[in-house]
C-alpha cells in the first residue's frame, strides 16, 4: 500500500509518501516540507512532485491520499482538501482525512495526558485534549488560550505563542508532519485502535467572516 499524505491547515506544507507491508509496517519513501503560511497554492504540486519523484512513484502506484483537515485558517486548509479531492477522483482511490491535531499528537508518541494547541490567530488557539498520542480526549475546540486546560504540558505552536499563560516547557512538535499523518492513517487502516480518520472536508470551528447583507433600510422621505 502506497498512501501519499499532506497537511497545509497550519503554515506548514507538509507531504510525505509512505509504503506500508505486513511484514516492514510504514516505511518512508519521500518527505518534503515548507513552512510558509502565505504560499500554500505555489508550493504543494511541487512538493507532491519532489516526493513522488524521489520515491521514483507514479500516481497509478497510490493506493490511498490522505490529507489534514484542521482546524485551520480556511484558505491554507482549502488548498489541501481540494488537492486530495481532486487527485483521489482522477485517480479513483480513496482520500482519508485527520484532525490537523491528532497529527500533532501521534507525533509526540505521549503516553501521558497532554494537550495540543495551534495558532488561530486573532489571539485564539485551536485545541484538543489527549489521553496519549493515540488517544484523543476532547472535541476540537477555539478559543483564548485561558481556555486551555491548566497542568498538562501543551504541545503545537499555540503553546509556544502563548508561555506566559500556557507554560514555557518544551513545546515541539510545532507543526503537522505529513510522515505523522501516514504513519496514523496506516495505523487506522491496519486495525489499530487510533484516532478515527474522517471524510476530506474542512474541520471549521468558527463562522465565515463574511456575513450575509441584512435587509435594506427603510429611506424616510425628507
Amino acid at each position: 500500500m502506497l498512501v501519499l499524505a499532506f497537511d497545509t491547515a497550519t503554515a506548514a506544507i507538509t507531504v510525505a509518501l509512505y509504503e506500508w507491508t505486513p511484514g516492514e509496517g510504514a516505511v518512508p519513501r519521500g518527505v518534503a516540507e515548507a513552512v510558509d503560511g502565505r504560499r500554500h497554492t505555489e508550493l504543494l504540486t511541487p512538493s507532491i512532485a519532489q516526493v513522488m519523484a524521489e520515491a521514483g512513484a507514479a500516481p497509478d502506484n497510490l493506493s490511498a491520499i490522505a490529507v489534514g483537515v484542521g482546524p485551520g485558517p480556511y484558505t491554507g486548509l482549502r488548498v489541501g482538501l481540494v488537492t486530495a479531492r481532486a487527485m483521489g477522483e482522477a485517480l479513483s482511490i480513496p482520500v482519508h482525512g485527520a484532525c490537523t491535531l491528532d497529527i500533532i499528537a501521534w507525533a509526540t508518541g505521549r503516553d501521558e495526558p497532554f494537550v495540543v494547541a495551534t495558532d488561530a490567530r486573532r489571539k485564539e488557539v485551536f485545541w484538543a485534549r489527549y489521553d496519549s498520542a493515540r488517544a484523543r480526549a476532547t472535541e476540537p475546540a477555539v478559543g483564548p488560550p485561558s481556555d486551555v486546560p491548566e497542568g498538562l504540558p501543551v504541545v503545537g505552536e499555540g503553546g509556544a505563542l502563548y508561555p506566559d499563560v500556557l507554560g514555557d516547557s518544551g513545546h515541539e512538535p510545532l507543526l503537522p508532519a505529513a510522515g505523522a499523518l501516514a504513519e496514523l492513517t496506516v495505523a487506522r487502516l491496519a486495525g489499530l485502535k487510533v484516532p478515527a480518520l474522517l471524510p476530506p472536508e474542512p474541520l471549521y470551528l468558527r463562522r465565515p467572516d463574511a456575513k450575509e447583507p441584512g435587509p435594506r433600510k427603510k429611506v424616510t422621505p425628507a
